[in-house]
């Protein structure tokens, strides 16, 4: 940015001399003289022009990254809701687990084996075990998802 506020400058003091000069001389000003600040004028016109399209260039490349930059905030923000679904939904098995072993704990103190007990202790736990499977199943996709993007970026 120092860059453009210096030509800037520049352009702006190469316009004032030859303004000065033409007021000064009139029209006796040079023929060389005119044509070296022709020239000069040209020349800072040039380099504003390459200014101007480097700015154009990283304007270009900022929007790009940001673009980047909100879709994988999109994605990440998906995939976080996905993963407080599956804590909510072991919480949930969790608390089931607990309650079918201290039925079978209870059952068990009074010498009373309850079948209907054991098996839904036994559905509880597999329940909690596709929970967890999901879970991490969920996890997994989101880092795959993540080095992937990664190994884009890079590539």
């Amino acid at each position: 940015m120092s860059d453009i506020v210096e030509y800037e400058r520049r352009i702006t003091a190469a316009l004032t001399k030859i303004s000065e000069r033409l007021n000064a001389g009139g029209a006796s000003a040079s023929t060389a003289d005119t044509s070296a600040l022709e020239a000069a004028l040209e020349s800072e016109r040039t380099v504003n022009a390459q200014l101007e399209e480097r700015v154009r260039a990283i304007k270009t490349k900022q929007e790009e990254k940001m673009a980047q930059l909100e879709k994988r905030v999109t994605t990440l923000q998906s995939g976080y809701g996905q993963l407080e679904g599956d804590v909510s939904r072991l919480k949930g098995v969790n608390e089931q687990l607990r309650e079918s072993i201290h039925a079978l704990r209870e059952a068990n103190q009074s010498n009373v084996g309850e079948p209907h007990l054991i098996n839904k202790s036994m559905l509880v736990e597999l329940e909690a075990l596709r929970a967890v499977h999901t879970s991490d199943r969920h996890e997994m996709d989101s880092l795959l998802g993540e080095l992937n993007q990664i190994i884009g970026e890079e590539a």
